[in-house]
């Protein structure tokens, strides 16, 4: 039947079979190449594998928590630009500029920002950006700028930022966000820098962070060692160090922190022939990541009693839980695991986790570039974290009656200090053009309308934000008075765009009994030695 049906030539009926037959094929095909496709990215952003990267005033397609926070912003970028374009009520035209938040909206397993992360550092620049647009001067634009979950879709980003730096009705005057110390993150800032971009890094802390344009608003590993070092000056523990530290390739923070730590330690804590590495969860190098039995067996056989951690701090947790379940340690005797970080990571500072670091007496000694921890029932907190506080606060109740926002950032948002230090690095730009704009303008604009500051004013006005030495000691003039604390910049090849004055306090974790305190009583502060010890 079949031959006989091979070599029967085909009638009406037969072809109109096959006619329809491929219709369905063909349409079946475009099916599913479309559900491969990633959707409509909408404006400024283009598809890279299963991400919109780019650079939007609007809304784009983040991870589905931060839908609220997100859309949160794309509404007051509307605003920014309806004051100008289209003003209610007869009111008086307000000129914005352009400032982009650059960093990954999307996640996965091993990215280089969990949604915890995004949101609180979302959230800490549009309180930042609220706070700015409701002071005299230019209002601001947020821009979301995606570069991808790992940080690598940075070219089309910059693209995109460097023709808006050119645009005289909504100049983009700076950058900030970069989370993450690694090589994409430091390509990106020298291609900013060679467009004349200022970039302000709230997070990076790697040494290697270094460009024309880029200020970092974080101490660097080295600031961070040496405020750990003041530490263990006056706790110096038993002499025994164990170095632990991160081996993937691409993790230039890790990398750099195990150097600072072997320059600064090591031949004190014997650090070169007491360490081990491990395969961190971030980034797709082959092997099972987060392995830390060899580690603990170590740390507990050599008896070491000051551990110094180059890693991240998510891996931090799976140390822990090592070292306490490890049946060689005699848990009797003290263990500090030295660190350097943002804050205190709520995924160190779990339940189970406090219950485990109490019962091995192990404790975390974080130098870090915020501890918001020890702003509770402090009613003398400085003007900068007591403003930061009550646009944080404010923001959160506008965000709880949108039934859209999933509270994302979880029930610790200021402890990791990325709300804070996201909240900083965007004031810097903002108070770097206000400052520029009032200059430019001489305080009442001219005939023709206000003029705006461009990119290159913004930087000239960032590298004098620096602290000053006068005969009764240092001052504050045009530095910043940060939720982070006060600090400065200038072009000094000693500070490399490093913020100056800027405190590093250490956190202890858990915290020692009232009657045992042991923190050092005074917090060190970036570069101090310029000014003596002085900074204000």
């Amino acid at each position: 039947m079949l031959n006989r049906f091979r070599n029967r030539a085909l009638g009406p009926a037969d072809k109109a079979v096959v006619l329809a037959v491929g219709v369905v094929l063909l349409a079946a095909v475009a099916f599913v190449v479309v559900r491969l496709l990633p959707e409509e990215c909408g404006s400024g952003l283009e598809a890279a594998g299963d991400e919109c990267v780019g650079v939007t005033a609007t809304v784009l397609e983040g991870d589905p928590e931060l839908k609220g926070l997100i859309r949160a912003v794309a509404d007051e970028n509307a605003r920014a630009e309806k004051g100008w374009t289209d003003p209610e009520n007869g009111q008086s035209r307000i000129p914005y500029v352009r400032v982009a938040l650059m960093m990954p909206f999307t996640t996965d397993a091993t990215s280089a920002m969990s949604t915890e992360q995004i949101a609180r550092a979302l959230a800490g620049a549009h309180a930042a950006q609220l706070r700015a647009n409701a002071q005299a001067g230019p209002r601001y634009q947020l821009l979301l700028a995606n570069d991808g979950k790992d940080l690598d879709q940075w070219k089309p980003v910059v693209d995109r930022l460097t023709k808006m730096a050119d645009d005289d009705r909504a100049p983009l005057v700076g950058v900030f966000g970069m989370p993450s110390s690694t090589p994409d993150t430091l390509a990106a800032a020298r291609a900013l820098s060679a467009h004349r971009i200022p970039a302000i890094g709230p997070i990076l802390t790697s040494t290697t962070m270094e460009a024309g344009y880029l200020f970092k608003t974080s101490p660097s590993n080295e600031l961070f060692a040496e405020s750990l070092r003041e530490y263990l000056g006056d706790h110096p523990g038993n002499g025994t160090g164990f170095l632990v530290s991160d081996r993937r390739e691409q993790d230039s923070y890790s990398a750099d922190l195990r150097d600072v730590f072997l320059a600064h330690f090591g031949k004190e804590y014997g650090l070169k022939q007491r360490q081990a590495s491990y395969l961190g969860l971030t980034g797709d190098d082959e092997g099972v990541p987060q392995r830390f039995s060899d580690a603990a067996r170590s740390i507990c056989l050599t008896r070491a009693d000051t551990v110094f951690f180059a890693g991240r701090d998510h891996d931090l947790p799976h140390l822990v839980d090592r070292l306490a379940n490890e049946p060689s340690c005699d848990h009797g005797k003290p263990t500090r695991i030295l660190k350097v970080g943002i804050g205190m990571d709520p995924e160190s500072t779990t339940t189970d986790i406090t219950e485990q670091l109490r019962q091995a007496r192990i404790t975390l000694v974080g130098a870090a570039s915020v501890d918001t921890r020890s702003w509770a029932g402090n009613e003398e907190l400085p003007a900068g974290p007591r403003t930061f506080l009550k646009q944080f606060d404010k923001l959160r109740a506008k965000l709880g009656n949108d039934p859209t926002h999933q509270k994302p950032w979880g029930n610790k948002p200021l402890d990791d200090g990325y709300a804070v230090m996201y909240y900083d690095a965007f004031t810097v730009l903002s108070q770097a053009t206000g400052r520029a704009y009032d200059d430019i303008n001489g305080g009442e604009g001219n005939g023709t309308g206000p003029v705006l500051p461009t990119h290159d004013d913004v930087y000239n006005t960032v590298v004098n934000m620096n602290i000053l030495g006068t005969r009764s000691g240092a001052s504050c003039v045009n530095c910043v008075r940060g939720a982070s604390g006060t600090f400065g910049f200038d072009d000094s090849p000693d500070t490399r765009k490093w913020a100056v004055c800027k405190p590093v306090p250490v956190i202890e974790y858990p915290e020692p009994a009232a009657g045992a305190k042991t923190k050092t009583a005074r917090v060190h502060r970036s570069y101090e030695d310029i000014f003596d010890g002085a900074c204000p």
